[in-house]
């Protein structure tokens, strides 16, 4: 998960290593969300084993709300748990 010059959050999942895919964002290469909120940071990320574990996850947080990808973030687990259980997205 990036965080965005303008404060929003970008979550994606890639084959390349992080390091060459962040640097990616940063020239703007490809033409995506992130090329006009550049610079971003890198604010959390996982590997997985197995790709389509990493598009089922970044989907899954994709539909999260901001106080979740905080929480996450944070690995403020037991938080997420609360706010999932109030059906807050």
């Amino acid at each position: 998960m990036l965080r965005c010059a303008d404060g929003s959050f970008y979550v994606g999942s890639t084959r390349k290593s992080l390091e060459e895919r962040i640097a990616e964002h940063n020239a703007g290469i490809p033409r995506s969300y992130t090329s006009s909120r550049r610079p971003v940071t890198l604010m959390w990320s996982q590997e997985f084993d197995n790709f389509t574990d990493a598009i089922a996850v970044e989907r899954q947080i994709k539909g999260w709300n901001r106080a979740k990808k905080e929480a996450l973030i944070k690995g403020d687990f037991a938080l997420i748990r609360r706010l999932a259980s109030r059906k807050s997205g």
